[in-house]
């Protein structure tokens, strides 16, 4: 777990590595040790109240600040549904950074027993079935608190069939940290 100041750290950090890979000074990152760690982490940027891009790493496979930094650029830059920025476009941009426990496999065998075992406004899931996956943060339950509308959209955001129900589908939940920083101009 992370101090709420070295969250705030990692937005802030987020913000300069988007200026950076615009153009603008490099990011200078936090020294703190707790953020050398290996972490997974999804990086969400606002633009107003429309979302600008959401990239992220559901499992710990490089230091946190690594994966923040990464997240971040490929948020800004990289998500098809992000319009090009300039140099100074990333000071108008709400960030929120997503630190992701471990996942968690549910020991499933039906939609039924899925729909059942979800923690609305608690758990993120992912699910995976045959090559395709798909992934909900825990913020998607403000837009989607119903369990089976939730699951219905991450199965269709995996580009599967929306009734799908079929015991090889795998299902993992997580819980996140999150912080946010609004814009600063």
């Amino acid at each position: 777990m992370l101090r709420d100041e070295e969250g705030q750290r990692l937005c802030t950090y987020a913000r300069q590595c988007i200026a950076a890979a615009l153009g603008g000074p490099s990011a200078q990152p936090p020294s703190l040790a707790t953020l050398s760690i290996d972490g997974a982490c999804f990086v969400t940027l606002y633009s107003g109240d429309v979302l600008h891009g959401c990239i992220g790493s559901l499992e710990a496979h490089q230091p946190l600040l690594q994966d923040v930094a990464e997240n971040a650029v490929s948020a800004a830059l990289r998500d098809p549904r992000a319009t090009p920025l300039r140099l100074g476009d990333e000071q108008a941009l709400r960030i929120e950074v997503s630190l992701l426990s471990p996942l968690q496999r549910l020991q499933v065998k039906s939609r039924a027993e899925t729909i059942a075992a979800l923690r609305p406004g608690t758990d993120g899931v992912l699910l995976r079935y045959h090559g395709r996956r798909g992934t909900f943060l825990p913020q998607v339950w403000d837009e989607l608190p119903d369990r089976h509308e939730f699951y219905r959209h991450l199965l269709r955001k995996a580009g599967l069939p929306s009734d799908l129900d079929s015991p090889e589908v795998e299902v993992y939940r997580y819980t996140v940290e999150k912080w946010q920083q609004e814009p600063t101009r």
